[in-house]
């Protein structure tokens, strides 16, 4: 039932919101999910570690290639038969990935998993934002941002309780009840919306498009594997991705009608928020990157533990977004953010203090301040991007805000992965070249290091190797303290909405 603004009552939001809510966790869960089951599926389907890989680049390609396209899709059929189609098809797709029996089989489920998956993220936004009025928007980017952030955080402690007490299948089949929920509420609750006036699709611009953006993923996600240029397949990569980007901005700057309308960047809030999304995106996920890799190489943590460790972000995030729902509509949303870059700069600071000797309870409370901090940065984020983008922007800014945060914590996943490894090596190489018999601190290396029993140099050198290790996370968690203080700037090119101002929403019929 609808109300004389033409918006949905309190009761068919709730159920509305419910089932949206439902799609976006099934969705934002499988980012994650399945990393944590990757060594038990290979086993499973007899795979080496270069072909497993593609397990989860199929899902992150897929996905890329397929949301710029939701924005046209939801417009030329609607919005309710888009999310629906994407619902059924992402469940049906999880229910195959779970009775996969080979690696060919689970590849191409996984990769319609992330065709049918790209919708979900920005068109449950922009539903959400939708069937409120604008007083409640920063409420339901709340609740918005509460299943986007804590699926990616949740998904590795639920991935490996599922692996170990029942069977890799399991992170897929878990999809299947919420599926069906998502679906038959929004069958039942949600209307239908579509533009007006269907604009042509510039297939010329979304292939361009697609095809930079599936260049880019698979040359991000491969290249630490293939050792980056020195491999063909990644120097094909790079080339494909530079052309059919250029052929993109040509089209862009010539087209009367191009896939993506420019005048959606107009918009100062959106194009500023879209960077900082950007930046979001490569300080939460690299955060989300290189912490497990830390606490199970160097702390020897098993993964049920590492997730229960990291489980506080998740907590923090939370919390904050709690908080942050209660004063939406009373604290600037510009001064949320600036609090939450703060909060996550002092938690990647903290981290950066890590030793080998570190307990838990560090770790455990600099995950809570930078989850509190993702909560108030991603909750004002989202409401500021749309407060002022006009209403026929919606379906597609949804889309583009998704993309570029999604390309975001691509590059920071595989930038820190590389520096990383190379940043290793380099502190590898400068403390080897201490380890000499002339060196006094040598003599005083605990009995079971030596510099001439081969038992004792093999123990030496993996220590070295772990504190070189270190060091590196050590600098990645520095540089992302140092990019939270960077993006700060951003904030003040942003304005806030006026109150009282008019709402440009897509009312439903």
């Amino acid at each position: 039932m609808t109300q004389a603004d033409g918006l949905p009552d309190a009761a068919t939001r709730l159920f509305i919101t419910a089932s949206v809510m439902a799609a976006t966790l099934m969705n934002s869960l499988d980012t994650t999910i399945a990393n944590v089951a990757l060594p038990h599926i290979q086993g499973s389907v007899s795979a080496s570690r270069d072909q497993i890989s593609w397990v989860l680049t199929s899902y992150i390609v897929s996905a890329a290639i397929t949301i710029p396209l939701t924005g046209w899709i939801a417009g030329r059929f609607g919005r309710k038969r888009l999310m629906l189609v994407s619902i059924l098809g992402f469940t049906i797709a999880s229910g195959l990935c779970g009775i996969a029996t080979n690696l060919g089989e689970i590849v191409g489920f996984r990769l319609l998993q992330g065709v049918f998956g790209a919708a979900l993220l920005p068109m449950s936004q922009a539903i959400l934002l939708d069937i409120n009025p604008p007083e409640k928007h920063g409420q339901a980017m709340a609740v918005w941002t509460m299943g986007a952030i804590l699926g990616p955080i949740l998904g590795p402690v639920l991935g490996g309780w599922l692996t170990d007490n029942l069977s890799w299948r399991w992170v897929f089949y878990i999809n299947l009840p919420i599926g069906l929920l998502a679906f038959i509420g929004l069958s039942l609750f949600l209307a239908e919306t579509r533009s007006a006036k269907p604009v042509k699709l510039d297939l010329f611009g979304f292939a361009t498009l697609g095809l930079a953006i599936g260049a880019l993923q698979l040359f991000l996600d491969r290249g630490q594997q293939l050792d980056w240029f020195y491999s063909t397949e990644i120097r094909f990569e790079a080339a494909a991705f530079g052309m059919f980007l250029f052929m993109f901005i040509v089209q862009t700057l010539t087209a009367p009608r191009p896939f993506i309308e420019l005048g959606l960047f107009a918009d100062r809030n959106f194009l500023f928020c879209s960077v900082l999304g950007f930046l979001l995106g490569v300080l939460v996920f690299g955060v989300l990157s290189i912490l497990p890799q830390l606490l199970e190489t160097l702390m020897g943590y098993p993964v049920v533990t590492t997730g229960f460790v990291m489980a506080p972000i998740g907590i923090g995030t939370l919390v904050s977004i709690t908080v942050v729902r209660r004063i939406a509509n009373k604290v600037d949303a510009r001064l949320l953010m600036f609090c939450g870059l703060l909060l996550t700069a002092v938690a990647v600071f903290m981290l950066s203090g890590m030793s080998l000797q570190m307990g838990q309870s560090f770790v455990t409370f600099a995950g809570f301040c930078q989850g509190m901090g993702t909560g108030l940065l991603f909750v004002p984020l989202s409401t500021l991007a749309f407060a002022t983008l006009p209403a026929h922007f919606r379906n597609e800014g949804a889309a583009m805000f998704t993309l570029i945060r999604n390309l975001g914590s691509s590059i920071g996943i595989s930038a820190f992965s590389v520096l990383s490894y190379r940043n290793t090596e380099t502190v590898r190489a400068r403390l080897a070249e201490g380890l000499r018999l002339d060196n006094p601190a040598v003599a005083t290396m605990p009995g079971h290091f030596s510099l001439s029993d081969p038992t004792g140099i093999a123990a030496l050198s993996g220590e070295v190797e772990r504190q070189a290790q270190m060091v590196a996370y050590i600098d990645g968690f520095w540089l992302l303290g140092v990019l939270a203080i960077a993006a700060v700037p951003l904030i003040l090119l942003m304005r806030s909405p006026r109150r009282g101002a008019p709402s440009v929403s897509l009312h439903l019929e």
